[in-house]
């Protein structure tokens, strides 16, 4: 094969990850500084190009948002993936409230994620399969880790698992609405815990909460 049919390639190459710095730099500035307040510019410095070879990439800043919010849901989707398969289930709710932990050290990402899933209800829109897409995969990797509970006997054997995911993702991302409302005087972290708890006391044999 000549340098020629292969130049091609590596120049797709170049570009995907490229686009991977950028992604991960808004993230990044989106995270810390927020959507509205961070200007192209900055991104663009902040990987090395201009901002014209920024939007080559991403036609608008609001393109750029979705693939800031589709890395965060791979990189949440990740996380959960890597709790051993031997965690109790009330082990698994606690990791609820790990996981907004991590959220409210980002405090950026939250507002991004209340903004974009407010678009996600327009059945049109790219944010709607981007969201729809995040909700089943999220809905089925927490059951998968509750029916595991349920398999070694630490929830209740009738916990009807995929009811408590969709529930506990409802509390959550409700929460974080609020969180976003009350310009982060919600104690968030708090209150999932509190629910995660209540949730533990109505689906663990013993009936203790976290």
């Amino acid at each position: 094969m000549s340098s020629r049919t292969r130049a091609p390639r590596g120049s797709y190459s170049v570009g995907i990850a490229r686009r991977q710095r950028i992604v991960e730099a808004a993230a990044e500035r989106f995270a810390q500084e927020g959507y509205h307040r961070t200007a192209l510019s900055r991104i663009a410095e902040d990987v090395g190009i201009t901002e014209g070879g920024l939007l080559h990439h991403f036609r608008s800043k609001k393109h750029l948002l979705l693939a800031v919010m589709e890395h965060r849901f791979t990189t949440a989707a990740e996380w959960w993936a890597r709790l051993p398969d031997e965690t109790t289930g009330p082990d698994v709710l606690r990791a609820m409230v790990g996981a907004t932990e991590r959220h409210v050290a980002e405090p950026g990402l939250i507002e991004l994620f209340v903004l974009t899933s407010a678009e996600a209800a327009d059945p049109t829109s790219a944010a709607h399969t981007l969201f729809a897409e995040r909700y089943q995969r999220a809905v089925e990797e927490l059951a998968h880790h509750l029916r595991l509970g349920v398999d070694r006997g630490t929830l209740l054997a009738d916990t009807d698992c995929t009811a408590v995911a969709r529930e506990c993702i409802a509390v959550s991302d409700g929460l974080q609405l609020q969180w976003v409302i009350a310009k982060g005087a919600l104690d968030l972290a708090g209150a999932v815990r509190l629910h995660a708890d209540r949730i533990a006391r109505t689906i663990t044999p013993d009936g203790h909460g976290l």
